[in-house]
């Protein structure tokens, strides 16, 4: 391995450090769907199980999850990679983007947001803790409910690196026997 390292722009740390896969977040707030493409999150707790993550105020979903307090955390495999690109580039107050990138809305079993049918997984949240919105944009859910497809096991997820770019997760690489769970 190269130990030879070079100055590299802090604002483009991210691009090692990006905490979790690209995800797609459902919201639904007085009668209006919306989804964001979401990358600013992170898992807090295991039990009850807690995921903050950050929504930019001025993006139309913030409204919708801070007054609803609910939304649905979707994982997109590479397979929908444009349609994740169309909705971050797209504003949910001008356009419909279920119907728009033509994905299929699903009533939840607890919250009021839809889950998304085409997304591998969809984990529904509600608002646990709100401490750190109005100064950080920082939500902090509580998943309340869990839908995952049987297969594949490790789907291909993408994970934003900045400027348009995508790195592809995958891979698995096992340490099963060396695993000690007090170590989490």
């Amino acid at each position: 391995m190269n130990s030879r390292k070079r100055d590299f722009p802090t604002e483009k740390a991210r691009q090692y450090l990006e905490p979790g896969t690209i995800v797609l977040l459902s919201s639904h707030c007085r009668g209006q769907n919306n989804i964001m493409t979401l990358g600013w999150h992170t898992m807090l707790e295991f039990s009850p199980s807690l995921l903050g993550c950050v929504i930019a105020a001025n993006n139309h979903s913030f409204s919708l999850v801070q007054d609803s307090g609910e939304c649905v955390i979707n994982l997109p495999t590479t397979d929908l990679t444009d349609k994740v690109v169309k909705i971050g580039n797209s504003h949910g107050a001008e356009v419909d983007k279920f119907q728009e990138n033509d994905l299929t809305p699903l009533k939840a079993e607890r919250v009021s947001a839809p889950l998304i049918a085409e997304c591998h997984a969809c984990f529904e949240c509600r608002l646990f803790d709100d401490q750190l919105v109005d100064r950080y944009n920082f939500f902090i859910f509580e998943i309340v409910k869990s839908h995952v497809a049987a297969r594949p096991k490790h789907p291909q997820t993408l994970h934003y690196t900045g400027e348009g770019v995508f790195m592809v997760a995958g891979n698995i690489i096992s340490r099963r026997g060396q695993f000690k769970p007090e170590m989490l």
